[in-house]
Order: C-alpha cells, then structure tokens, then sequence
C-alpha cells in the first residue's frame, strides 16, 4: 500500500489551465451565441406579426430559468462531475437552439428559450468557475476566473458581428438561427477538458470539504455580505439583459448606420458591431477587474465598476445620438460589462471557501438571472407600452447607484469555519 500511495503521489497532475481554456470556449461559444439574440428582436416580430414584448419574454423567461436551475446544477456538479454537467447542459441548449430555429409560432420560440435556458444552467459559469476554482491555486484564482470570463467576451466579439452580417446576408432568421445552433454543439465535446483529478484535488477540511450542502447554505444565509452580493448582481443583470437584447433595436429605431472604408454599414449590422464591441473591451475588462481583484477589496472594485457604469449610461444619454456615441459607449460599457462576474464568484470563493462554491454561486447567479428577466422583458414590455426605451434607460442609472452603495458595506473576510480551520459535518 505505501508503493501504491507514492506512485499515486508522484502520478503527473493536469495543468489547471486545461480547465480555464475549455471553461472559456464553452462559454465563448454559449455566450456568444446567446448574445447574438438582440439582433433577432425585430425580425422575429416582423416575421411572426407580434410586438416586442415576445421575443423579449422568451429571452427573459430562458434567462430566469437559467438562474432558477443554477443552484441545482452547480450542486450536482460539486458532487458527480462538472465535464458530465456541462455535457448534459450542452446538449439540452443545443437542442433549445434547434427549436427555436424551427419555430413559427410563439409556443415553440417560447419552449426553445426555456430548454436553452436550463441547458445554459448545466453549461454556464456556476459549473464551469467551481472546477476552475478547485483546480486553481488560490493565488492564480481571480486571474484564472478573469480568464474564463475572458472567454464569453471573445465570444461575444467574435460571434455576434458575424451572426448580425449573416442576418443582413439571408434576410432569414431561421437559417442564421441553425448556423448558431451548428456552432454550439462544440460545446459538448469540449466539457471533457473540465475533468477533475480528485486523487491530487482532494480539499481539506479547512477549505470547507467536510462540509455539507445544507450547512453552507445555512452558513452563507446567516452572512450579510453573501445577501448584499446576491442583491447587487441583479443590478448586473438587467443591465446586461436590457443592452444584450434591445441595444440594437434601439440603434436601428433611430436608423443610426456608418459607413466603413466606402462600405455602408445599416443600423442592424453596427447593433451587431455594437455588441460586438462590447465583448471585446470586455475581454480586457474582465481580465484588469479580475486583475484588479487580486490587488485590491474585491467589494471596493465592485462598487467602483457599478459608479463607473452608471456614469457611462449617464454620458450616453447627454451626448447627441451618432454612431461615434454609440461605438464609444458600447467600448465603455464593454470595459465595465462582465468584470463583476471574476469579482463576484472570486468573492464568494473567498469568503465560503471553494468546495461548494458552484452551488453558492448558483444562488447569487439566479439573482443576477432574475435582474435579466426584469431588464430583458421590463424593457420590451415598456416599449410596447410607449414606444421607447426612455424610462428603461433612466432606470438603469439609478440601479448603477445602488448597487455602488451596495457593495460598500460587504465586509470582505473570510467566514469564521475557515479562519478557524474547522467545518462542520
């Protein structure tokens, strides 16, 4: 037994980095194509008959599941295996995808978001950063997390613009929709790198591994900060949501097009670009945040970026409407789009410790799932009640606010069972 022991010693270790780079083209992929939805908004309405407020419902509905189902998913990650989670959720989104591409009626585009949507919950961050987490050295942790938000930004950069050039090219949101739907199957090959070496993994009591489900979530309940983290990522939520899905329309409402090296670009396409954009500063975004998290309070740059975020919605509004505002905003905006994500679940991480980390990051993602319900249907709702986005934008500043104040009064320090080296059974 002791041979067996040494060898299993000195058996090489997988490099977390396997886990950071397939965690970040899964989510390149899923989120990428998900936020190519906004460019579908008035399409869809114009092909099926219907306002805005279906397409939007869909998308916040699928979003709302996705956060319901996050707990639940990072759980079963934790205890039976983050590559088979992500491979089953893979699997259920591409099939939403498919739905979604064959449907002609409300119900089945309907249906089709609400089977992405849970399948995101399988494949998406909760599940993806908890085997990160494990596998990552705690110094690396917050940079590796940046990493592999990196990845959905990518993502976003590089898929959106071309899905909003294959919209303008087919004139047809179905086929655009099964290219989409092609792309995202890679998903569930790649889950295979988020493997886990339990034998050289194993997590001490220390770190929360004798701990129970239930007694971390009756631990993270009785702690302020885990609330006013879970509050303040609503915030997120309807931002991303509310741009994500109505920022191009709201460009092509106002028939705001550029035109590049002689090449006219239509309002649809610079929507496209716009988020586009967006996901590229927010490539380096997410990796200076997280970054930035590692030098400083994690709970101080939050409160930093919703401020900072507010202001840019703030600037948008003042200046005159062109396709230099619009660039210039979707640039800032992208610097400052998902840089919560590395501090948030880098947080939660440190304060709870990692070994239920999916499943404690799943309960402040559902929040941040049901601030994109709000921001993502709110939105259509309110534009087919007024016929604009005026009050939606004014909302989103006064969030910006709140979650800045939020975030000033988490006490960043880690729960008394790992200061005292102890966990509870």
């Amino acid at each position: 037994m002791p041979v067996i022991s040494s060898v299993a010693d000195k058996a090489p270790q997988r490099s977390f980095w396997i886990a950071v780079i397939s965690g970040a083209v899964i989510l390149t992929i899923g989120i990428g194509a998900r936020q190519s939805f906004g460019i579908f908004q008035k399409p869809i309405a114009a092909d099926l008959g219907v306002g805005r407020e279906l397409w939007s419902f869909a998308n916040a509905l699928s979003m709302l599941l996705m956060g319901a189902f996050s707990p639940f998913a990072g759980n079963v990650a934790d205890r039976f295996g983050t590559a088979r989670t992500v491979a089953a959720g893979g699997i259920l989104y591409v099939a939403g995808m498919l739905m979604i591409a064959l449907a002609n009626e409300g119900v089945m585009l309907t249906a089709g978001n609400v089977l992405s949507g849970v399948g995101l919950a399988a494949a998406g961050f909760g599940p993806i950063f908890g085997a990160i987490a494990r596998q990552t050295p705690p110094a690396q942790r917050s940079i590796a997390l940046g990493v592999a938000t990196a990845g959905g930004s990518f993502g976003q950069f590089a898929i959106v613009p071309i899905a909003s050039i294959l919209q303008n090219r087919f004139d047809n949101w179905h086929t655009t929709m099964f290219v989409l739907t092609a792309l995202s199957a890679l998903t569930v090959v790649l889950a295979f790198g988020l493997r886990e070496d339990h034998r050289a993994g194993a997590i001490s009591p220390g770190m929360g591994g004798m701990q129970s489900a239930r007694n971390a979530l009756d631990e993270a309940f009785r702690t302020q900060g885990f609330w006013l983290l879970t509050i303040g990522f609503f915030v997120c939520g309807f931002h991303v949501s509310f741009i994500g899905l109505h920022l191009p329309s709201y460009i092509s409402d106002n028939s705001i097009g550029m035109s590049f090296f002689g090449r006219p670009i239509s309002a649809l396409e610079l929507g496209g670009w716009a988020i586009g954009l967006v996901g590229l500063f927010n490539i380096a975004g997410s990796l200076i945040w997280g970054w930035l998290g590692g030098q400083h309070l994690r709970k101080d740059m939050l409160a930093l970026l919703y401020a900072l975020r507010a202001l840019a919605f703030l600037l948008f509004l003042a200046l005159p409407l062109s396709w230099i505002s619009v660039l210039l905003f979707a640039a800032a905006l992208g610097f400052l789009w998902l840089g919560t994500v590395p501090l948030t679940s880098g947080l939660v991480g440190y304060i709870f410790g990692p070994a239920h980390m999916s499943m404690l990051w799943g309960i402040v993602f559902f929040s941040h799932q049901l601030g994109s319900f709000f921001g993502g249907w709110g939105a259509g709702r309110l534009y087919d009640l007024q016929g604009n986005y005026d009050l939606v934008w004014w909302i989103s500043v006064a969030l910006g606010v709140l979650a800045a104040l939020i975030h000033w009064r988490i006490r960043e320090q880690p729960v008394e069972r790992l200061v005292l080296g102890v966990a509870p059974s």
